[in-house]
């Protein structure tokens, strides 16, 4: 594996010119200051409730656990340019995949090409049949997407900007890119004074502008909701927090029912009707009637009424088509097929294991590569070769070779690295980037994004399941 990209220093040692007034401020701060901030961010964090449920995990009474998410004191930087060009390559991106999903559910013309196996988009579990000629608001399907982007070295010894996974279902995390931001600004507010830091805060106006562009036609003061599964969800406060920053009320499927053709949640006042309702509900539980009967998360009725053009759902049902492991490698060639130009943001080089030549290579190097689950999510379901037993390694070999189809590839990135504020001191821990892309009239997006950081050492595992924190993102307006 390569050596990985050093985010704040170059190979020669060298202090890289974004970071170089921050770098000469951290040198004169005592590590017990240090310590004693990370230690009042904690308290704060904890205080205001800002924490994930671990799912499978038990404390000493049984009760499942609820978690902070680590967050470290010292930012991620990026230099105007660099964000510039990947904001670029973000609308791009999530503008392709709008376009593959809208025409996945209509005339199928890139299955026609050949450009998608359409065994591959058909076959899928998260193709819906039941959205096969629905028109959706504008043609936009994922209106809210979470862009995994990671960075490795090149060569050269320059750093280039990948595309890791697509999340067009139910992103998670940006509450945490706000609540990082603002405690920042609360720990270090001589830090903002020192640099032009482009401001985040607005994401909750774009978000709630983006919904209510989408409303059903018609509707000139639509009502927003956001619907949450319920507190015992691991994202509950960011549906919370979501729901209070838009000024817009946070349901439950309880709270809402169909009648003559249009949803309305119960208020003390009497029934309401809802326009957009920004889910962050899987489909297979949106609606008992539809879906899963067994489902109380959702509302009965709530599919017809989509489909009948009366209610808009952010994001739409069966966006999962275009974020699923297995469709991602033919993301670059949907830029292409869509919208006539060549991806800004490559892919990571990905096997497909369905395939008998991709399958017989992965498994001559399963100790060198990542292999995921192509439905998998939060850091399970997968191997890191590198960092596998061997014993490990042939318990997967095993299982791979029985369902090949259900498995991708990738050679083992090693992430970019950031100084990060440990016990020991600061060291280089491997990070990653979660931009959040809003599409509704226009595709919009606040700078930056959610940076999650691999906290032990020499680990690749971002996610926050998996022991992962998170870190403030600089882009730096000069």
């Amino acid at each position: 594996m390569k050596p990985s990209f050093d985010e704040m220093n170059g190979a020669d040692g060298a202090v890289r010119a974004h970071y170089a007034i921050y770098e000469r401020w951290l040198q004169r701060q005592p590590r017990e200051t240090m310590r004693a901030r990370r230690d009042e961010a904690e308290m704060i964090f904890r205080r205001v409730g800002i924490t994930f449920a671990v799912y499978g995990a038990k404390d000493e009474d049984g009760a499942g656990t609820e978690r902070l998410i680590p967050f470290d004191l010292i930012p991620r930087v990026i230099p105007k340019q660099e964000w510039v060009e990947m904001e670029a390559g973000l609308a791009q991106r999530v503008t392709a995949l709008n376009r593959f999903i809208h025409d996945v559910y209509h005339d199928q013309e890139i299955l026609k090409a050949g450009v998608v196996p359409a065994a591959q988009v058909l076959n899928n579990a998260q193709f819906r049949k039941e959205m096969m000629g629905v028109a959706v608001p504008g043609d936009v399907y994922s209106h809210i997407a979470g862009i995994d982007i990671v960075r490795a070295a090149e060569a050269d010894g320059s750093g280039r900007y990948y595309v890791l996974e697509d999340n067009l279902r139910v992103p998670s995390g940006v509450s945490y890119m706000l609540e990082n931001r603002k405690m920042m600004m609360r720990l270090f507010p001589e830090l903002f004074s020192m640099h032009r830091v482009a401001p985040v805060q607005h994401y909750p106006d774009l978000l709630l502008e983006t919904l209510r562009a989408v409303a059903p036609a018609g509707i000139d003061e639509p009502t927003v909701v956001v619907l949450t599964p319920g507190m015992y969800n691991s994202a509950y406060f960011e549906h919370a927090f979501l729901a209070q920053q838009m000024g817009v009320e946070l349901v439950e499927g309880q709270d809402l029912f169909v009648r003559d053709g249009h949803v309305y949640m119960r208020t003390t006042q009497g029934p309401k009707r809802v326009d957009v309702v920004y889910r962050r509900v899987d489909d297979d539980f949106l609606d008992p009637l539809a879906f899963r009967p067994d489902s109380t998360l959702g509302c009965a009725g709530l599919l017809d009424v989509y489909r009948a053009g009366k209610i808009t759902l952010a994001n739409a049902v069966g966006t999962g088509i275009a974020d699923d492991k297995s469709i991602y490698p033919y993301v670059p060639k949907m830029v292409e097929f869509y919208l006539g130009e060549k991806p800004i943001l490559n892919n990571v080089p990905t096997w497909l294991c369905r395939e008998a030549d991709d399958l017989a290579y992965v498994l001559d190097h399963l100790g060198e590569l990542v292999v995921k689950e192509v439905h998998g999510a939060g850091g399970y379901g997968m191997l890191v070769g590198p960092a596998a037993t061997k014993a490990e390694i042939e318990e997967f070999r095993t299982v791979l070779k029985a369902r090949p189809d259900n498995y991708i590839a990738q050679p083992t990135l090693a992430l970019s690295s950031c100084p990060t504020f440990v016990d020991a001191g600061i060291a280089p821990r491997h990070i990653d980037l979660r931009p959040f892309v809003l599409s509704g009239k226009e595709v919009q997006m606040v700078p930056g994004g959610l940076t999650r950081v691999a906290l032990k050492e020499g680990s690749l595992v971002v996610n926050s399941s998996q022991g992962g924190g998170t870190k403030d993102t600089w882009v730096l307006e000069d």
